[in-house]
């Protein structure tokens, strides 16, 4: 199914269809800053067991992603120092995914790897969605086919089209990117870009 929604006054109605599905534990691809993603509930083990068995992620070998609705949020699910915090407040909401080491708050999947990536888009939909939620979102990026027409993961009725029956939900957010956010690895207490994508990090 393909629900459109827009930067700002979108229907209440159409917003309140989002948070029911993620809370009943369905899954959803949307647009972010960067390319379009696949999310869940953030709290519901299985709904995120379902998105690790769809893209083949392994969560024992790979850090799974949250996004938070605001910065306050993050230190309830992650461990966040006062020079991470401030290098965080500078550069979000923006394209980067900062690792962090995860709390107990976090379902025991995310447990395996002891690290979160924070993820806070400047994207208005998935903002107003996460925040009408109030819990985190598991965010990962569509399963992509290097031979695949790019298309697929930017065109959203084409998104709908390969993925629609395989997730229960599809936001039109209009023509998503190609590239995705800067990894930023603050597990050690300096930070270490790991993959630069769109995010340019200000370290101050």
């Amino acid at each position: 199914m393909l629900l459109k929604l827009y930067e700002k006054n979108n229907n209440p109605a159409d917003l309140q269809q989002v948070v029911d599905l993620l809370n009943d534990g369905g899954i959803l691809i949307y647009p972010t800053d960067t390319m379009y993603a696949i999310g869940c509930h953030g709290l519901k083990e299985r709904a995120i067991e379902r998105i690790c068995r769809l893209k083949n992620i392994d969560p024992k070998k790979n850090n799974l992603s949250i996004i938070c609705y605001d910065l306050s949020k993050v230190s309830e699910y992650a461990k966040v120092d006062n020079s991470t915090f401030k290098l965080m407040k500078r550069n979000l909401p923006g394209a980067f995914t900062f690792i962090l080491n995860g709390t107990t708050r976090l379902p025991k999947i995310f447990r395996n790897r002891k690290e979160v990536g924070i993820r806070m888009p400047d994207n208005s939909i998935i903002q107003e969605i996460a925040r009408l939620l109030d819990a985190p979102i598991m965010t990962t990026t569509l399963p992509h086919d290097d031979n695949e027409d790019i298309e697929y993961c930017t065109d959203p009725e084409l998104i709908d089209e390969k993925f629609g029956d395989i997730v229960d939900l599809v936001i039109d957010g209009g023509i998503g990117g190609t590239e995705g956010s800067t990894v930023v690895d603050c597990t050690n207490g300096e930070p270490e870009i790991i993959r630069q994508g769109v995010g340019w990090l200000d370290e101050g």
